[in-house]
């Protein structure tokens, strides 16, 4: 089943994205699952990176449907809404959770942008074959979903070439060494602050990049 996923900004998104009418009116468009990932009050003192201002507000990934009638949809609950077909990666698959219930974690997710100097094949294989194994060493993560872009499904939608989600206990929202795994060694926490930035400086995930911090929940809308 195709992906699609959206990022939106501005409205109450912490309370319209999860309105009963707002995923009866997705289910209406042919959509079967939902996934919102809302920046809220739950991961309020975790850090953000935005591109721009204002930043973005949530995160909405679907599956099922065709992309202008899911836009019209959640055209209703933000002012603005851009979205992208993507093809989903699970180095970690992210852990079950009951429908509409919030994932005891902070999920960050990450806008990409490909450097102009590399190649979209080169750019894909230092993140998916190069990164992807220093990531997974050097943080805490138990979720880590990769969503290559395929196409953008809306005419003004930023150009990114993937978004990535990862999971972290929630320690990790205010203390550095729950999000990094290093158990309160310094020294530990040094060296995997140090493999990681590198590795992302790699491909240029260092810069010029979005970071929302959500809370995540899925949603069972479809039959």
């Amino acid at each position: 089943m195709s992906k699609l996923m959206f990022a939106l900004w501005g409205g109450d998104l912490a309370s319209t994205l999860h309105d009963p009418a707002l995923h009866a009116r997705l289910a209406e468009a042919g959509v079967e699952r939902v996934q919102v990932n809302v920046d809220d009050a739950a991961v309020a003192g975790a850090m953000r990176i935005p591109s721009a201002e204002p930043a973005i507000g949530a995160v909405v990934s679907t599956w099922g449907g065709e992309a202008p009638a899911v836009v019209d949809v959640l055209g209703g609950a933000a002012d603005r809404v851009a979205g992208w077909a993507v093809e989903e990666r699970l180095p970690i698959p992210p852990p079950s959770s009951a429908s509409g219930e919030r994932l005891d974690a902070l999920a960050n997710i990450a806008l990409l942008r490909r450097p102009e100097e590399l190649s979209h094949e080169e750019w894909l294989h230092r993140w998916l074959v190069d990164h992807t194994p220093v990531a997974i060493a050097t943080q805490a993560t138990f979720g880590y979903v990769q969503n290559v872009v395929s196409a953008p499904v809306t005419p003004d939608a930023p150009a990114v070439a993937a978004l990535v989600e990862e999971l972290f206990p929630s320690a990790a929202i205010d203390d550095v060494h729950a999000f990094y795994g290093s158990a309160g060694d310094d020294a530990e926490l040094h060296d995997r602050l140090g493999r990681m930035m590198a590795s992302v400086a790699r491909f240029g995930a260092d810069r010029d990049l979005d970071l929302v911090p959500s809370s995540r929940y899925v949603y069972d809308v479809g039959p």
